[in-house]
């Protein structure tokens, strides 16, 4: 006999509305303390929004990137990322990094004299290293980098509202971008509280949650539409708990698998990615939240109709009001 592994019995009937005071109340204080964290505390910009200098490292020697941060170290240059660069046309011989330094303070770009102090330094772990290339991010340079990250993130929420607006209704769509508010929202906001590093793997990362959350909003979202055309007398609010709890064995799977990833990536998969993946742990875990807890009660307060194969009469989004 096969064995089934089942995280969620296979019926369940949970109301996820029982607590919406406090779980919705909760979810839209909580998107306020962090936006206010935000502009109160401010983010913990990298070298990508900060500006910096990056410096191509060869040597023919093995990199080691924990012996070339620890002679960094002490140098005391702020933020410092050291990555090894990986090519199939490299010789065997040439090994390459990456060493990006935050720009220094009054200063557009680093000194010789620091860059001379950086090698130095390296030299104290692989006499071989060789600084072949050097190039300087300016403040100018960076304000724009901020521009086009918060741009695409507004971009990729646009195009998302569309898109659940073309495959269902209004209502659905703002539901949905409420919780891709809270979702990108609460991710900042513990970035902004923890003052950790925000660079451009941060903004992938937010894109990311982005997809990943609407994915399971339009999963509940699905079964709630197929569930209106087959119950049509049940109140709305039932339909949808209904709907939730017929995927919530999927929801918990995917979230579940998803996070075994992840978390084995945030504890061994280095302080390179480490930013990237703690933010996707964080947003995964919102993300199903307010798949379940926020997307859905937007969609209740605001009404959806009930036949889908006929044209609505009177204001959209009212057939509904009578039967929360």
């Amino acid at each position: 006999m096969a064995f089934r592994l089942k995280l969620v019995p296979e019926t369940t009937n949970i109301d996820f509305f029982r607590w919406a005071s406090v779980t919705f109340g909760g979810s839209v204080t909580l998107v306020l303390l962090a936006i206010l964290a935000s502009l109160v505390m401010g983010l913990n910009f990298g070298i990508d929004f900060k500006g910096g200098t990056t410096i191509r490292t060869e040597s023919s020697q093995p990199v080691d990137v924990a012996a070339y941060r620890a002679a960094i170290a002490p140098l005391g240059l702020g933020d410092v990322s050291i990555t090894e660069v990986f090519d199939p046309n490299f010789r065997a011989d040439q090994n390459v990094a990456m060493v990006r330094i935050q720009a220094q303070e009054g200063d557009e770009a680093i000194t010789p004299e620091i860059i001379q102090t950086v090698e130095d330094a390296l030299k104290t772990v692989d006499p071989s290293v060789s600084f072949p290339s050097v190039e300087s991010v300016g403040p100018k340079v960076s304000g724009e980098l901020i521009k086009t990250a918060i741009l695409s993130v507004l971009a990729g929420t646009a195009g998302i509202c569309f898109y659940i607006w073309l495959r269902f209704e209004w209502q659905f769509a703002v539901g949905a971008v409420v919780a891709l508010i809270h979702d990108i929202a609460l991710t900042i906001g513990i970035f902004s509280v923890f003052q950790l590093k925000f660079d451009l793997t941060i903004i992938a990362a937010l894109l990311t949650i982005l997809g990943y959350s609407i994915n399971d909003t339009v999963v509940v979202f699905d079964r709630l539409r197929e569930n209106l055309i087959k119950y049509k007398t049940t109140p709305l609010r039932d339909l949808m708990n209904l709907s939730v709890n017929e995927t919530l064995s999927r929801t918990v799977m995917t979230s579940g698998t998803t996070l075994v990833a992840l978390i084995a990536l945030l504890i061994f998969g280095g302080d390179v990615i480490r930013g990237f993946v703690f933010a996707m742990t964080w947003g995964v875990i919102v993300g199903t939240y307010s798949s379940v807890y926020v997307a859905k009660n937007v969609v209740l307060f605001l009404g959806v109709k009930r036949d889908w194969g006929k044209a609505e009469d009177g204001p959209a989004g009212t057939q509904f009001a009578s039967g929360k």
